[in-house]
């Protein structure tokens, strides 16, 4: 094992404690793309949580831009999220979670390394779990510093055969300007001057936004169904305003899905579990 890769290993991330409360909840449905057709998304009234919401509570991601000099944070991807829900969200409350690196893996010397984040939620005051976040990211500049561990795989892959159904969903211009106030202010998602040094024309949508805009739409389409898992692989950049093709396939217990937006496939290996 690297001196540099046991640093890493042994760095602490930090007990992460947040509160939030229904404005806050209500801001992270606007930023997915919720409206007054979501009332119960948008109204303090019976105000219900998205549970993918849970993706931005307790969150180490300013942490991926600025990792104490561990890591090349100028170059990090976002390459798949996995959301386990283990208790409804509430619509307010006080969370705590501990983040950790759960696994390295090294591509090689100038081909970067994936590394796996995980983080449970819990409410303080009862020690609940609430959900389990992990978060594959590949920091594209730290090929070399060694592997441990083994990442938890990725969904299966889609099935061979033609779609159950395909749902438009669509993004607002200002999706990222709004999502990004849920906690995630990466300025990729803002300036344009940040955009075009990463390589970007123009600010790309947060992946965590197009997730939410996804698991929002499937929950719509299924009245009563609650999301128990969540997972899939981030393969291309949206731009707010653009329109999502969800493309959804059955499977026992839930669902697989693709996103694109016209002819480049967004999302891929995507996977639901639903009750």
């Amino acid at each position: 094992m690297t001196g540099r890769l046991r640093r890493l290993l042994d760095h602490d991330l930090g007990r992460l404690e947040q509160n939030y409360d229904s404005r806050d909840t209500m801001l992270y449905a606007l930023g997915v793309g919720a409206g007054a057709q979501d009332l119960p998304l948008v109204w303090e009234q019976g105000l219900q949580a998205l549970p993918t919401m849970a993706t931005v509570l307790c969150s180490p991601a300013r942490w991926f831009y600025d990792p104490s000099g561990l890591l090349d944070g100028a170059k990090v991807v976002h390459g798949s999220e996995r959301l386990e829900v283990l208790a409804p969200l509430p619509a307010a409350a006080h969370v705590v979670a501990h983040p950790r690196i759960t696994a390295v893996l090294d591509k090689g010397e100038g081909r970067g390394a994936l590394i796996v984040f995980e983080r449970e939620i819990a409410e303080v005051a009862t020690g609940r779990p609430l959900a389990r976040v992990t978060t594959r990211a590949f920091f594209r500049g730290d090929g070399g510093i060694g592997s441990t561990g083994a990442a938890p795989p990725l969904p299966p892959a889609i099935p061979d055969r033609t779609p159950d159904r395909v749902l438009t969903v669509p993004t607002s211009v200002r999706a990222a300007a709004i999502y990004r106030l849920s906690g995630d202010d990466n300025p990729l998602h803002i300036a344009p001057d940040f955009a075009a040094r990463a390589g970007f024309p123009a600010p790309i949508l947060h992946g965590l936004s197009t997730y939410g805009h996804i698991a929002r739409a499937v929950l719509a389409a299924h009245p009563g169904a609650a999301l128990r898992r969540m997972d899939c692989r981030f393969s291309a950049p949206v731009f707010p305003g653009e329109g999502l093709t969800l493309t959804l396939w059955d499977v026992p217990g839930g669902l697989r899905f693709r996103v694109a937006v016209g002819d480049r496939r967004v999302i891929d290996n995507g996977e639901m579990s639903l009750d």
